[in-house]
Formats: C-alpha cells, structure tokens, sequence
C-alpha cells in the first residue's frame, strides 16, 4: 500500500524495490546468523539431488566435541552430511580441492580444514591436526574420511591411522556414518573420473546411517572400518 498508493511506483518499480528489500534481508541473514544460511541453502541443494533418507541421526550428540568418520563415495558425500547433520560440522579435506580456484572461498567461508600427506607437505599436514585440536577443545564437531580418498570401485578401502591420532590427542566420541547409494553418481569414479561424465540419473535415493557414539578407549581405524562396513551393508 505505501509504495503502490503514497509513493505512487509503477508495477515493475514496485517488484524492484521487493527484491532490493529481499537481496537485503537475506544479506543480513548471512552476516548475523552464516552456520544457519549455509546450512539451509546445503540442505537445499543436497535434498533437491537426492532422496536422503536418515538413519538413526540422533546418534550424532546435541553438545559436546565428536569426530565424525565417514566412507567416501563422492563429491557430494561432505553437502550430503553437512545438510543432515543437527549441528555445524567441521570437514578435514585435502588440501589441493581447498586451494581449488572460485571454490577456496566457499571452502574457507565453511571453515573447512586443508589436510596433506606428511610426505606432501609437512606444515600443512601439522597444521590440520592442530586446527582439528582446537576445534574439539572447542566443542565442535570434525569429521574425516579416513579413506583418505574417494573410493574407485564402490568398496571401502582401509582407513587410515589418522583418527587414531586425533583421539590420543583429544579423547572425545566418534560417531560412525556410512553413505549408501552415491556410487555411480556423476560425483563419484564409477566407470570414468568424477566429473568427467555424462550424468545418468537425478533425485535418486541415497541413505545416511549412523552408528551408537565409539568411546575413545575403543578407538582404533580397524575397527571403525568394520563398524563402517557393518552400516553399508546393512
């Protein structure tokens, strides 16, 4: 009524000045609450691709610092995650996609964590460890991959002693999760490299399950792995 009746815009000024007033609201959004935005807009992505079905979720605490372990299908495995988790989470990522150009700045704004190869680059590699210890000190929530690398013929491969790492330094619970229904993606390395391939399916179905918190004295990347391997195949 103001702007149509006492400042008299036409119909096309009067949409504009809506979507001036929506491009400033959803900015302030982002300044005052970024984790919330960020989320939603992941959620959308992630639940427009596909049809994710939850389970058992609530394993992942409320409060408290966690390490989340993970296999690794596809690129799309950390959105798929991040948009069902109930909280914020911290992703370990490798360290040449985060310097990736145009997708660094996302990486950073989520506050993701760039990890090497010690062998690679040793300041890097030192460096994820240091920034994962201060994010449990922090109560957050990390979560690695420990395959290290995603899988090339759908099988979960050993995971890593990385996690073992972690938790000798930082004694908190690790909730396992397994992703099922990615392999064969256009985001995974069925058939050719991900990415370089025709996609072949859309809004297809993809589960996430969850397993009972592991207590840091039962920690080990075996028998993760098996508890992992327990979930896809269940």
């Amino acid at each position: 009524m103001i702007l149509l009746g006492m400042l008299d815009l036409t119909i096309p000024k009067f949409f504009l000045a809506l979507s001036i007033m929506n491009v400033i609201v959803c900015v302030y959004i982002f300044v005052r609450v970024k984790d919330f935005f960020i989320r939603f807009v992941v959620w959308c992505v992630s639940h427009t691709m596909y049809r994710v079905k939850h389970v058992n979720l609530s394993s992942i605490p409320e409060t408290g610092a966690g390490v989340i372990v993970c296999n690794h299908v596809s690129y799309m495995d950390a959105l798929l995650i991040a948009g069902a988790s109930p909280r914020p989470i911290r992703f370990v990522m490798d360290y040449k996609i985060f310097k990736k150009p145009v997708l660094s700045w996302f990486f950073k704004l989520v506050n993701a964590i760039p990890i090497a190869p010690k062998h690679k680059d040793e300041e890097t590699y030192h460096n994820a460890f240091d920034e994962i210890s201060k994010a449990l000190n922090n109560d957050e929530l990390v979560c690695i991959f420990p395959e290290g690398k995603l899988t090339d013929d759908g099988e979960i491969k050993p995971f890593k002693a990385g996690i073992e790492q972690i938790i000798e330094r930082d004694p908190v619970p690790v909730i396992p999760l397994a992703l099922v229904g990615l392999w064969g993606s256009f985001f995974s390395h069925k058939d050719r490299p991900a990415l370089q391939k025709a996609p072949k399916r859309f809004w297809s179905k993809v589960k996430i399950l969850a397993s009972a918190p592991v207590m840091p004295e039962q920690i080990s990347s075996k028998a993760l792995e098996d508890i992992v391997l327990t979930l896809k195949n269940s």
